[in-house]
């Protein structure tokens, strides 16, 4: 396509804040006398303006955007025309980078502008991705490893660790049904950043996710260099699928949608507490039903459709991203990122739970207690159903974690 004087990009995210989270539509501006420069697939050139409410990844976007370039002048045989590059400055890893949750989201990685390095690895398969995605004009240098006796070095310096190694699901096949492969698979991986980045931000995806973050800690703890704090089960997905089933059966405009989904990963302990959706919309009895239901089995209704062929990693992999995302924002000194996600907890009796968080340059800040007040009825009797399933779910994965296994190939 022929470039022209100004181009205009739309893009939308959502802002978390203390009073509930809400999508927020942002146009960019990129307006030269001349011609336009290339950057991350935009055209960027002399003059950058910013139309948004709010922010583009949180409430100050304005600030945020052009935080995110440095203004440098050009040689002087350029005139007055000025070049913006992004302040990448964080290092993320991949682990399982060539699967089907893995390409998509190492390419939706690769789009952020605060990633300075992309280490990708993987057990086989990860030099053609790297490769693929080297190509791409945006700042992050792209590097792959390949085998165990490779990943020390792809996790040496890292600052944030994302995790979606393992097998997928498949027709019939609960997340539970999983456990036997992937809890050896993150039990292996864990202690390989236990010693090569403990200080990491540790982002676990591999299923069931309600037993493999708790194996983290565990392991973790042994090596002496657990944080809690730093310890993250993605559960975003839920909240997405949230969002898009909530928008679709109100008629409403999706990007002001933000559905708080609470407890686990996996069937009944995902919970989406829709009396506290905004905007404030009001459900019937069946419409809960229909949509909690629904919402708790999103993942199967992909496995089928997909009719053996994989799972859900398409959305899972945006979901990843933008929970990788908000932690680079927040590691960037963003003040105001909140996510939900399964982090150890004392909110309930439970030790390891899913809800709002509030993250900071040195991880989980605060636990954001009040989408578990004021519950409806059918939402308590939900929260007390999950707890038994979530608790020996937490309980088989420490268990795991405390046996001598024999370490598997990852």
């Amino acid at each position: 396509m022929a470039a022209t004087a100004a181009s205009t990009f739309s893009v939308a995210s959502v802002s978390y804040g203390s009073q509930g989270s809400k999508a927020k539509p942002f146009n960019c501006r990129f307006n030269s006398p001349n011609y336009l420069k290339s950057f991350s697939g935009l055209k960027a050139a002399g003059s950058v303006r910013c139309e948004s409410e709010e922010s583009f990844f949180g409430q100050d976007s304005s600030t945020a955007l052009r935080a995110s370039f440095a203004v440098r002048a050009e040689k002087p045989n350029k005139g007055l025309e000025t070049c913006f590059q992004p302040q990448a400055s964080f290092k993320v890893a991949i682990l399982g980078a060539a699967g089907g949750i893995g390409q998509p989201l190492s390419l939706l990685i690769k789009m952020s502008p605060l990633v300075s390095a992309l280490h990708l690895y993987d057990i086989a398969n990860v030099k053609g991705v790297a490769a693929d995605l080297s190509h791409c004009n945006t700042p992050s240098q792209v590097l792959d490893f390949t085998g165990q006796a490779e990943l020390g070095n792809c996790l040496k310096g890292v600052d944030v660790v994302v995790i979606p190694a393992g097998v997928p699901r498949k027709p019939g096949m609960t997340r539970d049904d999983l456990f036997n492969i992937n809890a050896n698979i993150v039990k292996t991986l864990i202690e390989a950043v236990a010693d090569n980045c403990p200080d990491a931000f540790i982002h676990i995806i591999s299923n069931p996710v309600n037993s493999t973050v708790p194996i983290a800690a565990e392991i973790l703890k042994q090596k002496g260099v657990y944080n809690p704090k730093k310890l993250f089960g993605v559960t975003t997905l839920d909240v997405v699928r949230a969002n898009t089933f909530v928008a679709q059966k109100k008629n409403l405009k999706l990007i002001d949608v933000d559905v708080p989904v609470i407890g686990g990963h996996a069937g009944i302990t995902i919970l989406p507490i829709l009396s506290k959706t905004r905007p404030s919309v009001s459900f019937t009895d069946k419409e809960v039903e229909d949509l909690t239901v629904r919402i708790q089995n999103a993942g199967t209704e992909v496995v089928e459709a997909k009719a053996g062929a994989g799972s859900a990693t398409l959305s899972m992999a945006y979901a990843a991203a933008r929970f990788v995302e908000s932690s680079l924002r927040a590691l960037d000194g963003d003040s105001d990122v909140y996510e939900c996600s399964y982090v150890q907890s004392e909110l309930t009796d439970l030790p390891f739970f899913a809800s709002r968080i509030k993250i900071g340059k040195e991880g989980v800040e605060a636990i954001i207690p009040a989408d578990l007040q004021g519950l409806t009825e059918y939402e308590t009797k939900a929260l007390d159903a999950l707890k038994p399933e979530l608790k020996s779910s937490i309980e088989k994965g420490v268990t795991f974690a405390q046996k001598k296994e024999t370490p598997a190939s990852v």
